[in-house]
């Protein structure tokens, strides 16, 4: 059985990420930057995964619990771009 094709920022992490995201985290971060999100992956994954983001007020979608899970074995997997 072949390995999994490991993630990919581009393919399956950036869409995770709307446009109203990217603009409200800009000051604190660049959401469509690889190397953004993967410094701050711990932060984004721990924000995601208990809720608190993006926040209920701003009408987004919170992720689901596939998304975290993809998420964060993006980060695991070291990342790729």
């Amino acid at each position: 059985m072949p390995a999994p094709t490991p993630l990919s920022f581009d393919r399956d992490i950036r869409p995770l990420f709307t446009g109203m995201d990217i603009a409200h985290m800009k000051k604190s971060m660049d959401l469509s930057s690889r190397d953004s999100v993967f410094r701050h992956a711990d932060a984004i994954y721990q924000s995601v995964v208990s809720g608190h983001m993006p926040p209920a007020s701003c009408g987004e979608p919170r992720w689901t619990a596939d998304m975290c899970a993809m998420f964060k074995q993006w980060q695991e997997q070291g990342g790729a771009p």
